[in-house]
């Protein structure tokens, strides 16, 4: 697929070495550490509860229980966010994420039990593994950052920001006994990737009211790609946003930026979703789409397919598939425009097709090849993207997930809503993303469209 020209991280070339390419690929060591220390404390319960007799079942089904338990846990742990990788800077709170991840797992496990008459752990296990695993999951990332500070060394701090901030912030790190050291200082953003090579910094806390379009996206993709830590310290005005993630630093509030709003896990997660909802609703959407394609033939003859290059996640160029609704031709003297309220252009009898969104239904192959997802900010024409980029600020951001067939902004605006306000609604739902999110949508999806099927 060809790529558009929006402004995403470059690609590099591939690591050399078995090691670095796994790294590459998402792999940790926390992987292995995880699943064998889960698989032997399950063993190490059984000891405690009854020696090495253990009654009802032979070996063997314990160890296969255990084998897939330890599978769930992992999983769960991993779609949860437990193996994203951290800046070094303010330690997050692992262990409440530790415990509710945990007691998902669980849940998983119980109903493969009620599924098959049998558990995967002993029951009477259960209450001393839902506290010693959550225990035991948050010392190993404990120990992880113990190891990277001993093998990398403690971290090197750039402060950037006006002389008195920078001032008080390295009085605050020098006061609170903070393991960093600041390595250096700047009161401007505008040669940040010099200033962090020439410091040689690990880390860099912005201080001040910078602009953040300043760093995003460059240069902070490649400041991230670097593994070098980015932090935003919170303003007072920035409360009245609802920051929830926010660290301690040196006894002074921060918010880690990243350049991606979603890490890959999530990424993983939300595509895991979309292929289980296609594959259980697949009868229902043979059947709608079916009724809907002879509709559209009856109304706009043969051709009932209309193809159209869309810019999906990371700039990438594809075809989205559509139910022709327009006369052909549409754009044959006008070139690329967008879609009015009451356009002329529409076939007779296609405008409430058009208003219920089922012109959208033949996007469901493109879900299914990964190029678009069920829920996300609609795929826009490569010649829109470009002058949206130029006029809204933070436009790009919403590359960051796989387009939608449905999104916030089409359940709360329609074809002729500004593309600004769309972008509202559409950096809301990337930076909140979740299952129950995108579960929300999907069911207010359903009542537009059976209200705009009424009218």
């Amino acid at each position: 697929m060809r790529t558009h020209p929006v402004p995403i991280p470059l690609a590099e070339d591939p690591p050399s070495g078995f090691m670095p390419r796994l790294r590459a690929l998402g792999f940790r060591f926390l992987y292995v550490v995880d699943s064998v220390s889960l698989f032997v404390m399950m063993h190490l319960i059984m000891v405690a509860r009854f020696g090495l007799e253990w009654p009802t079942y032979p070996f063997s089904h314990y160890l296969v229980g255990f084998l897939l338990a330890t599978v769930i846990h992992l999983s769960v742990y991993y779609f949860g966010g437990m193996f994203e990788y951290e800046q070094r800077l303010g330690s997050p709170p692992w262990l409440p994420k530790a415990a509710l991840l945990t007691g998902v797992a669980i849940l998983f496990s119980a109903a493969i039990a009620l599924g098959t008459g049998r558990y995967l752990v002993p029951r009477g296990n259960l209450l001393m593994f839902v506290i010693a695993a959550p225990a035991l999951i948050t010392f190993n990332r404990w120990y992880a950052r113990r190891i990277r500070s001993r093998r990398f060394g403690a971290p090197r701090v750039l402060l950037v920001g006006p002389p008195e901030e920078v001032q008080s912030a390295r009085h605050h790190m020098s006061e609170s006994g903070s393991e960093a050291s600041v390595v250096g200082a700047t009161s401007t953003t505008s040669d940040l990737l010099a200033a962090v090579e020439l410091a040689d910094a690990t880390d860099v806390l912005l201080l001040g009211g910078d602009r953040l379009e300043e760093i995003y996206p460059a240069p902070l993709d490649q400041l991230e790609r670097q593994l070098i830590g980015v932090y935003h310290r919170v303003q007072p005005a920035d409360t009245l946003l609802g920051l929830q993630r926010s660290r301690q630093i040196a006894g002074i509030p921060f918010v880690a930026l990243r350049a991606h709003a979603l890490p890959r896990n999530r990424l993983r997660l939300k595509r895991l979703l979309d292929v289980t909802l296609l594959l259980v609703a697949l009868p229902m959407i043979m059947l709608v789409v079916g009724f809907a394609a002879l509709y559209v033939l009856s109304r706009a003859g043969t051709d009932i397919i209309y193809r159209q290059e869309r810019v999906g996640r990371g700039g990438q160029i594809f075809e989205v598939l559509k139910f022709r609704t327009m006369i052909h031709d549409a754009e044959a003297t006008t070139g690329a425009t967008l879609a009015l309220e009451d356009d002329p252009r529409v076939l007779p009898g296609m405008r409430w097709f058009r208003a219920a969104r089922l012109d959208e239904l033949p996007q469901l192959w493109n879900v299914a090849k990964g190029e678009m997802s069920l829920v996300g900010p609609r795929p826009e024409r490569p010649a829109f993207v470009s002058q949206f980029e130029n006029r809204l600020p933070g436009y790009s951001r919403r590359h960051d997930v796989p387009p939608g067939i449905t999104g916030l902004a089409q359940i709360r605006g329609r074809y002729e809503t500004e593309p600004d306000y769309k972008l509202g609604h559409d950096l809301q739902y990337v930076v909140n993303w979740s299952p129950v999110l995108d579960l929300m949508i999907m069911l207010e999806t359903i009542v537009v469209m059976a209200r705009r099927l009424a009218r």
